[in-house]
């Protein structure tokens, strides 16, 4: 996959294992308006509830409460997305792809309101003031921390440290990854794939395919069937946001556009290109003012560039491509997205917004090429060439809200995922000049030395510029 140029992969340097991502942790269902504020926090409280129910009965007939504590960028911006509306949900026990969107609104409509939660034999009242916003900055092991504690008046009888690392990933203080199968093609690197693709001559969906039954234990079947659902979901999210107008939750005021700019497609003067534009555009938006609702997204990487993959999703499904090279084109997409995890950051507080339109973008770029049946050099060309073209961009909403800038960049992630692939498509592949490894490191680099005004913290950029009145 990687071809001749620049050299991204420097061996030796914190060298990793390979890849151990699968689909269903990657391609992640929940409640938006984002993977790392909102569906990250709500599975990590729901986890806290999971494990705080196994607890012995002599400790929980003491317990009196439950709170949680948001630091970092979770703090900063976690009104805006719903982290306190989401973490109060997971510790009623609901679980982020399960949650009725309407449960989560009714959260958010009774602030005040005082809940039961039976955990054994003890029932402990809980409200929205339980979930509280601290520190914006400090020491934090992460940008999104969060700590949970189960409560006897005022000592602590058992809390975690968790930390939401982007794309709706959690993670603990103490985490170990869980135990897989063995890739039975072992890679870290898009350059550790260039002897399987390109030398042993194994096509990249095999390749990927036969990757993740061996990590997963799932049937052939079973992982289509899953693939399937996730499209499915994506497909009426943006049927969804084509059929709704009105304004956008949140201080904002943000009328909706995917519903006028789909019915006044074919009633401009735009040309072909002009409308071929629109319409990719309409979809991304769609999908991202439903992600704004805070419906029921797919994570891709994350829920603040859901409308991305959805709005290339629907265009081959325009073109009438074959349900078998759409799933193939997940699958090239999610290796996009688990060299970027793997050697980067999907996280918009670690990398700015560069990690989550950026990567979704190139995932876009690879499910473009690999659907329309190009060879694995085009695929990574196309990637490498969205990814590219993203590097450096801030993550920087507007109060805090998953909306300005947001639904616009998914548009025009979508937008650059189909101008890449044209121009990889068309060049000859051999003579591109930096590749895909080397574009995700200088990703890793920018991140690191990236200001946290502009990771997802609204302390700079848009954020402050915009004023609402």
């Amino acid at each position: 996959m990687s071809i001749t140029g620049v050299t991204g992969h420097r061996k030796g340097e914190n060298e990793k294992g390979p890849i151990l991502t699968v689909l269903d942790e990657f391609y992640k269902m929940g409640p938006g308006p984002s993977s790392s504020h909102t569906m990250g926090p709500m599975r990590i409280t729901y986890d806290f509830f999971q494990r705080i129910s196994k607890l012995p009965e002599d400790q929980l007939k003491v317990a009196t409460g439950l709170k949680v504590h948001l630091y970092g960028s979770l703090s900063a911006t976690g009104k805006g997305h719903g982290t306190d509306i989401a973490s109060l949900a997971g510790l009623l026990g609901k679980s982020p792809a399960d949650c009725p969107p309407q449960f989560l609104d009714s959260l958010a409509a009774n602030p005040g309101q005082i809940h039961k939660v039976a955990i054994g034999t003890a029932t402990l009242n809980i409200t929205l003031k339980d979930i509280i916003f601290d520190a914006t900055t400090g020491e934090f092991y992460h940008p999104n921390t969060m700590k949970v504690h189960l409560l006897a008046g005022i000592d602590t009888l058992f809390e975690l440290e968790y930390y939401s690392v982007g794309g709706g990933f959690i993670e603990w203080k103490g985490y170990t990854a869980p135990e897989k199968g063995k890739p039975k093609y072992p890679y870290a690197y898009a350059s550790d794939l260039k002897k399987y693709l390109n030398d042993d001559k194994i096509p990249l969906g095999k390749l990927l395919l036969e990757n993740e039954m061996a990590m997963s234990g799932r049937s052939e079947k079973e992982v289509w069937q899953f693939l399937d659902q996730v499209a499915d979901v994506m497909l009426r999210g943006v049927e969804a946001g084509l059929a709704t107008e009105g304004i956008l939750p949140g201080p904002i005021r943000l009328n909706s556009k995917a519903a006028q700019m789909h019915r006044n497609l074919f009633n401009s003067s735009k040309g072909i290109a002009g409308r071929a534009i629109s319409q990719v555009s309409a979809y991304a938006f769609a999908m991202s003012e439903e992600n704004a609702r805070g419906h029921i997204v797919v994570t891709a990487p994350t829920a603040g560039s859901s409308g991305i993959l959805p709005a290339i999703l629907k265009s081959p499904k325009d073109l009438n491509v074959s349900v078998e090279k759409i799933r193939e084109g997940f699958l090239a997409a999610a290796a996009i997205g688990y060299l970027c995890k793997h050697n980067a950051t999907l996280s918009g507080a670690e990398g700015g917004c560069q990690a989550e339109v950026g990567v979704g973008s190139a995932m876009g770029a690879a499910m473009i090429a690999q659907a329309m049946g190009c060879g694995p050099k085009i695929v990574a060309n196309a990637a490498e060439s969205a990814l590219e073209h993203h590097l450096g961009m801030t993550c920087d909403p507007v109060a805090g809200f998953v909306q300005i800038p947001c639904i616009e960049r998914c548009a025009y992630g979508a937008i650059k995922a189909w101008t890449a692939f044209c121009i990889a498509s068309e060049e000859i592949p051999e003579q591109r000049r930096v590749d895909l490894d080397t574009t995700i490191f200088a990703m890793a680099q920018t991140a690191k030395e990236m200001n946290s005004k502009y990771k997802e913290t609204s302390e700079g950029g848009l954020a402050v510029s915009v004023v609402l009145c």
